[in-house]
């Protein structure tokens, strides 16, 4: 685990997948020495570290994997998990007998709602996610996540309660060693589609739909057999507008297109540089939105309105998203715009 968050550190190229990975991987390699039990005097000046970085590894395991599986950027919300974790650890530590054994188990499930968030965060994106070898990634991960955390919070809250085997610390020691080395294999490898794919602006989707293919821009790098479909596309998204369309997946949009599903993922992620469909279709929308919302012509009509035209089911994916792309949320981003002092309804009466 060591060996692996250094090689995410010493990446050619900076990004919060690397960062919340590199978290992560200390976090667990911490989480190993810490268990030994009476060898961690060993550590010395750094073992108040490792035991840090060990009460809150199921928290930077959470911010590591929704950084890699969700493309959104860091906030320091984010930091809240881990913070959390460590903070009933610290409580747990200076409290009598009785608190702590409540507070550690109050721990133990704190960690397993975070693994239970992972795992519905992992299964629900995996339809929309254009990039391969992370959609490949997924159901793998599940399993292995899924039951090893099980394994693990089960034997920790029966040890708690004293009613931990004496082969659960062998079989926890196992998986762990096990899980590491997977990843070491699946992680070190040049997988710069895992870790380094630049993200998109908003402000220059119209203008890349729309431009010319050069020797240095991603559709440059089309085949031949995959061009009609790329020209297809453009015309759909631009033209007739199908991204206004509620609840589009990308098996619709490949069926309109005329072309295997397989081949529009890697498509849109190849020449036009998405992660996932959401980001896809959010990137036309939003920018839709932002002339909405500045047009004086459309005032009277509310927030929630221009989100269901747009091919939102509801206002809430739709103010993130937008908040997410411009940094304000739509009746902010519409009072500025229109110069309006009195707040807007974002929702129709």
């Amino acid at each position: 685990m060591l060996a692996t968050g250094l090689a995410m550190l010493a990446g050619a190229r900076r990004s919060p997948v690397r960062a919340t990975a590199t978290l992560f991987c200390f976090a667990a390699a911490s989480f190993a020495l810490h268990s030994q039990g009476p060898e961690t005097e060993a550590l010395g000046v750094l073992r108040p570290l490792v035991w840090l970085l060990s009460a809150g590894g199921t928290g930077y395991f959470w911010l590591f994997a929704v950084t890699l599986f969700e493309d959104r950027p860091l906030g320091w919300d984010r930091a809240l998990p881990p913070a959390a974790l460590t903070l009933l650890a610290a409580v747990a530590l200076v409290a009598p007998r009785e608190i702590a054994r409540g507070v550690w188990v109050t721990h133990n499930l704190a960690e397993i709602a975070l693994v239970a968030h992972v795992l519905w965060v992992v299964g629900r994106g995996r339809g929309g996610d254009l990039v391969e070898a992370r959609r490949t990634l997924r159901a793998p991960f599940v399993a292995v996540l899924a039951v090893y955390a099980a394994l693990l919070s089960g034997l920790e809250i029966a040890g708690y309660l004293g009613l931990g085997p004496q082969w659960g610390r062998l079989v926890e020691a196992t998986s762990l060693a096990g899980i590491a080395f997977a990843g070491a294999v699946v992680f070190l490898q040049s997988r710069p589609e895992l870790f380094d794919a630049p993200r998109r602006s908003v402000s220059r989707t119209r203008e890349a739909d729309h431009a010319e293919p050069t020797a240095l821009s991603p559709e440059h790098r089309i085949a031949p057999r995959d061009r009609m479909a790329f020209e297809t596309l453009r015309a759909l998204m631009a033209s007739e507008e199908i991204w206004r369309r509620e609840g589009l997946t990308i098996g619709q949009l490949a069926s309109e297109i005329g072309t295997p599903e397989h081949r529009l993922r890697r498509l849109i992620n190849d020449a036009l540089g998405y992660r996932n469909f959401s980001a896809f279709l959010n990137a036309r929308r939003i920018e839709a939105a932002t002339a909405a919302l500045a047009d004086p012509a459309r005032a009277g009509e509310t927030v929630s309105e221009i989100a269901f035209s747009l091919g939102y089911t509801s206002l809430g994916p739709f103010n993130r998203a937008f908040k997410e792309a411009t940094g304000e949320t739509p009746t902010g981003f519409r009072a500025r715009a229109l110069g309006v002092r009195t707040r807007i309804p974002e929702k129709a009466p």
